[in-house]
C-alpha cells in the first residue's frame, strides 16, 4: 500500500500534470454505509491516462471497470455495456446501479482510459494495458 500511496502522491503533486482531473463523488456502491458520524462521501480523482500511468492512480471502483475490460481484450471478447457490467460485479441491473456505472465509465472516456465504440459500448482504451500500468 505504501508503493500506491507514493505514486498517487507524485502524481498529485503540485506541478506533476494533474491538470484534466476530475473529482467525483459517485460511490460504486450506493448501500455501502459512510464512515459514523461523516456524512461526507468520499471523493477520487482521474487522472488523463498517459503512457507509464499506473491503475492504482484510479479508485477501486475506477479499477474494477477497467479490470474488467482489460480481462475481456485479452481474451478478445470485445466490447462490453453497464448492464453486463453491474451484472458482472455482482449488482442489481436496475437504473441507479446502470446509470452509475454509465457515468463512470463516461468519465473514463473522457479521461483517455476506455473507448466508448457507440453509445453505451465501452472497451478499454488504445495503449492502455495491464494492472500494473498503464502500457
Amino acid at each position: 500500500m505504501d508503493g500506491a500511496r507514493r505514486r498517487v502522491d507524485a502524481v498529485l503533486a503540485p506541478g506533476a500534470g494533474t491538470t484534466g482531473t476530475e473529482v467525483t463523488s459517485i460511490p460504486m456502491d450506493a448501500d455501502a454505509p459512510s464512515p459514523p458520524g461523516d456524512g461526507v462521501k468520499p471523493r477520487s480523482q482521474v487522472p488523463v491516462w498517459r503512457e507509464g500511468l499506473a491503475w492504482s492512480v484510479l479508485s477501486v471502483d475506477y479499477q474494477r471497470i477497467v479490470q474488467i475490460l482489460a480481462d475481456r481484450s485479452r481474451l478478445h471478447q470485445g466490447h462490453l455495456i453497464c448492464q453486463e457490467m453491474a451484472a458482472v460485479f455482482g449488482m442489481d441491473v436496475v437504473p441507479a446501479r446502470v446509470e452509475g456505472l454509465r457515468s463512470k465509465a463516461k468519465r473514463l472516456v473522457a479521461r483517455g482510459w476506455l473507448t466508448e465504440l457507440s453509445p453505451g459500448q465501452f472497451m478499454l482504451g488504445k495503449g492502455v494495458a495491464g494492472p500494473g500500468g498503464g502500457s
